[in-house]
């Protein structure tokens, strides 16, 4: 779509003689105003256009879409060949920017302008990298991806049960589009391993289990009529609606979602053999011009490769060097099993969630004012059985912008996580991570009536940097909670936060390894030996997941490195004035963001 936009202005003129006032008033009306009705004109068109075409992420931003104009009809996306990519859309919306002056915006609409013409340059410049992305990928992919949206589908209304039933009618045309694209990768010499191919497959097969969905207690249909039967109790639907749509349901997921998981696994055998590449991207004839633009896009660092290696590359002797002290000073430590948190106070949920809310009240804002005694839940559910080996440890599925008052987190248990595990997991996804940060950021962009199209710029290095933050404050909240009964173990779990910024330093550097600097696995599994991992099949998983996943692990560890600089960065500009309260209240405030804006946005608060 090509966005362009004119403003036309009808001016009656009631008399010949026209005051100079008059005049004066329209052109500071045009010139000032103007922009702004420009402004928020295009950010209307580009947040209309980015979710009339997929009801599901539709879903997902909006509870009532219908308030903002949306379409009625439920719609997947499916994908077809674009001649350019995107690019001309892309030029064009640049375009219309570039005739909008930021200066003659609001200070909010600015910052939103800054960012939306960083994102769409930096889109732009990865447009011509067609067939370099992967949509089905064995980790992370809409394989597994897309059975965990239509399971936590919320039903407010009889229409959302009739959209979803809609959604999943389309699931076979959706995956014929997946397909396609696969297809057209292998042409291109772009195809994944066979390896991977061969997880896709597997995939396929477990995760639309035959004999779960022939006897009706796959998780789609339990998780379909538990939906229901909570809206029956409400008084929301009948019985009669209930019982047709489970059949419906039913009827649906045998004859189209399972024949549409059929074709995937079909056609990903028949494409075994034409990957050519089983290492990292540099391997592809763009793969490290690709990866350059992937990590940028990924985690919002405007750094270099050699800069954002030597950052980890620093952190990393850093954190060997503070663990080796502390196990040095207090060799006791090492009598200590590994995970294990025999002495922690909690071991429910619950109970984690409401004590690390009490710990962070000191150094963490209150949620700003919302309408109607808004009070955030927060439910914790256990990953079904049969996507445990699909699914990452946790996930939070992030709430409509509307309505943030229902909040979800999953926990994997298939790896058995030990009580500090868990606590400093919910602290990541749920308070102060990801929860309080998604409900508190969007609440004020809502009370400061922020565009929409700030919640469509994603930034994963801010979203996952500042919950690995959090996280590594939970360590120290732990440490709190025992350090008087249990001294040694309180020692331990510094030990344990060290031990997984080291961890995931190491594979963020062995991403850059693997993706720009070609390294082997026979490389990485001398680096791995090193560092105390001697397993030949542990060193192949490590090397697999980051060839499959690339600037997953730097979305996360880079994240975190560029929040403790601006954190550095703050006490400098800030001086006597900083507090860790301020700090996080400035970066909550600002909102999801690339670093480059952060970091404007703090020098320009030194005034």
């Amino acid at each position: 779509m090509s966005h362009r936009f004119k403003i036309t202005r009808k001016i009656q003129i009631l008399c010949i003689t026209i005051p100079l006032l008059a005049v004066t008033s329209a052109l500071v009306f045009y010139v000032f105003l103007g922009d702004r009705l420009q402004f928020k004109a295009l950010e209307k068109d580009l947040f209309y256009s980015e979710l009339s075409g997929n009801s599901l992420s539709l879903h997902y931003t909006l509870a009532y879409p219908e308030k903002y104009g949306f379409p009625d009809e439920a719609v997947l996306p499916s994908y077809e060949k674009s001649e350019d990519n995107g690019e001309t859309e892309l030029k064009d919306t640049l375009d219309c920017l570039a005739r909008i002056s930021p200066s003659r915006l609001s200070e909010n609409d600015a910052y939103t302008y800054d960012l939306l013409v960083r994102y769409l340059t930096l889109r732009l410049s990865g447009a011509s990298y067609d067939y370099y992305s992967e949509p089905l990928s064995p980790s992370s992919g809409m394989q597994s991806g897309l059975p965990i949206l239509l399971a936590d589908y919320t039903f407010r209304s009889a229409e959302d049960v009739e959209d979803y039933l809609h959604i999943l009618d389309q699931t076979d045309t959706y995956f014929e589009g997946l397909i396609r694209y696969e297809k057209e990768k292998a042409d291109a010499g772009l195809f994944m391993s066979d390896d991977a191919a061969g997880k896709i497959i597997e995939q396929c097969g477990s995760i639309m289990d035959k004999e779960l969905l022939d006897n009706g207690s796959h998780f789609l249909h339990t998780t379909f009529e538990e939906r229901l039967t909570a809206m029956e109790t409400d008084g929301l639907i009948t019985q009669q609606q209930k019982d047709q749509w489970i059949s419906e349901n039913d009827r649906l997921l045998t004859t189209v979602l399972y024949p549409a998981y059929e074709s995937v696994a079909d056609a990903f055998t028949t494409l075994q053999g034409r990957g050519a590449n089983s290492m990292g991207l540099c391997h592809f004839p763009d793969g490290r011009a690709y990866y350059e633009y992937l990590l940028a896009s990924t985690t919002g660092s405007s750094r270099s490769i050699s800069e954002i290696k030597n950052m980890f590359w620093q952190d990393f002797q850093q954190n060997f060097s503070d663990l080796a002290a502390l196990l040095q000073s207090n060799p006791e430590l090492a009598a200590i099993p590994l995970n294990t948190s025999s002495n922690f106070p909690y071991s429910s949920p619950k109970e984690m969630l409401t004590d690390l809310q009490n710990q962070m009240a000191s150094d963490f804002p209150v949620f700003p004012e919302a309408e109607n005694d808004f009070a955030p839940s927060c439910t914790v559910k256990k990953v079904s059985s049969s996507m445990e080996n699909y699914c990452s440890p946790a996930y939070y599925l992030t709430p409509p912008i509307d309505d943030m008052r229902t909040n979800i987190i999953y926990i994997n248990h298939k790896n058995k996580p030990d009580a500090l595990t868990l606590y400093t997991t919910l602290a990541h996804e749920g308070y102060p991570g990801h929860l309080y940060q998604t409900v508190y950021s969007q609440l004020h962009m809502n009370n400061e009536q922020v565009s929409g199209i700030r919640y469509l710029l994603h930034y994963g290095g801010y979203v996952e940097g500042w919950a690995l933050y959090a996280e590594n404050m939970s360590y120290c909240y732990a440490q709190k909670l025992i350090q008087d009964t249990n001294p040694a173990e309180a020692l331990w779990y510094e030990a344990c936060r060290l031990n997984r910024n080291l961890q995931l330093c190491l594979y963020s550097l062995l991403d850059v390894a693997i993706h720009y600097e070609g390294a082997t696995p026979a490389q990485v599994q001398k680096i791995l030996q090193k560092m105390g991992i001697t397993s030949r099949e542990s060193a192949v998983a490590i090397y697999q997941y980051i060839v499959e996943e690339p600037a997953n692990y730097p979305k996360y560890y880079l994240g975190f490195l560029e929040f403790c600089a601006l954190k550095d960065r703050a006490q400098e500009v800030w001086g006597e004035e900083f507090s860790l309260l301020r700090f996080h209240r400035f970066v909550l405030e600002t909102g999801p963001s690339d670093f480059q804006g952060l970091n404007s946005r703090l020098a320009a608060s030194a005034g």
